[in-house]
């Protein structure tokens, strides 16, 4: 039996794919490597490059495959971009999925962990931190798209035997501890990934939206959640649904959260230089702060976090920008296309 991971060459999704392998599993990915990178990819994966879409490359991962179990990350996340062009997120966040849905329950398909966000809550005037049973109003198209998607989800498990797992998560970071992957987007928008750069002189700045919340230090608070805890979080949710435990909705997050500057001074300490900071306005629709109560999870899923400290989620992105400046990218496309031939 295998485990099918939809953008499993992308960022969340390539570090499932090597939680997966670890734990002794079979493992396909399907990508058509928009964002991701064929090199991200555990060579031990079978690797099919294609839409979730596209029903003649899910028939045929259907057919050369058994599989048992769907893990779907593929899908657009960009914020700015959702609102700029909401059409092109519906479709390949919510239409994609549908389509991917519904090939998966024809082909038998029972099992299914979606890749959600706590986007979907948008602002909260209740106490923090938030549950899932929080008022639901997404404030984007990104957000709005995937709470589309977990209601696709919802529907088609009172309708079929099929059961699903969506987890919402908040701000992901870090990188695989034994550096296998990590964030390697060009132009990245996430803050550590950011300020990780700006360190290491990648970018020349990092910019303050918002110096005026109220909180410690008057910059926004956010939940961060290292990466490796998240996948961990997956094969949680995948071991509940395998148990016939029924579908659930879960929230990923340590119930702490971080400011901007937090962050910041946590990164010039860590690598030990500075770099230039702009402070500007608040952007429209930001929180304040934004923290998980993940407590559904560590009850339910027995999910218990290892790496839940800013220092450690810092470090190991610090490791990895490291690490790909020590690298020619082309270089680790011919490794990992050398490793991924002689697995097979």
């Amino acid at each position: 039996m295998a485990v099918l991971v939809t953008g499993g060459a992308g960022y969340i999704g390539s570090h499932m794919v090597w939680a997966l392998i670890d734990a002794g599993e079979d493992v396909v990915v399907l990508d058509r490597l928009s964002t991701g990178f064929r090199w991200a990819v555990a060579p031990a994966a079978r690797f099919y490059l294609g839409d979730i879409a596209d029903p003649d490359i899910l028939k045929k991962i259907f057919i050369e495959n058994d599989i048992e179990a769907i893990v779907h990350f593929a899908g657009s996340a960009v914020v700015p971009v959702s609102v700029a062009d909401p059409l092109s997120y519906y479709d390949n966040n919510s239409g994609k999925t549908r389509a991917l849905l519904s090939a998966a329950i024809k082909a038998g398909i029972r099992n299914f962990v979606f890749s959600s966000t706590a986007a979907v809550y948008g602002q909260q005037q209740n106490d923090l931190p938030v549950k899932e049973n929080a008022s639901l109003n997404p404030e984007n198209p990104y957000g709005q798209s995937k709470l589309m998607t977990e209601f696709m989800l919802r529907d088609a498990a009172a309708a079929y035997d099929f059961n699903y797992v969506a987890l919402r998560y908040f701000n992901v970071a870090g990188a695989d501890p034994d550096h296998r992957t990590g964030q390697s987007t060009a132009g990245a928008t996430h803050l550590i990934k950011v300020a990780c750069e700006a360190a290491l002189g990648k970018r020349d700045s990092v910019h303050v939206y918002g110096i005026d919340y109220p909180t410690h230090d008057g910059t926004g608070v956010r939940d961060y959640i290292h990466v490796t805890d998240l996948a961990d979080a997956h094969l949680k949710a995948l071991q509940h649904l395998r148990r016939d435990k029924g579908s659930l909705v879960a929230n990923c997050g340590y119930g702490s959260g971080y400011s901007v500057l937090d962050v910041l001074n946590m990164v010039t300490r860590l690598h030990g230089r500075s770099f230039k900071i702009h402070m500007a306005p608040r952007r429209p629709g930001d929180s304040a702060s934004v923290v998980a109560d993940a407590s559904l999870a560590r009850q339910v899923l027995d999910w218990k976090p290892r790496h839940n400290s800013l220092e450690t989620i810092v470090q190991s992105s610090l490791d990895w920008e490291l690490f790909l400046s020590n690298r020619n990218i082309d270089d680790l496309h011919s490794i990992h296309r050398a490793l991924a031939a002689a697995s097979f």
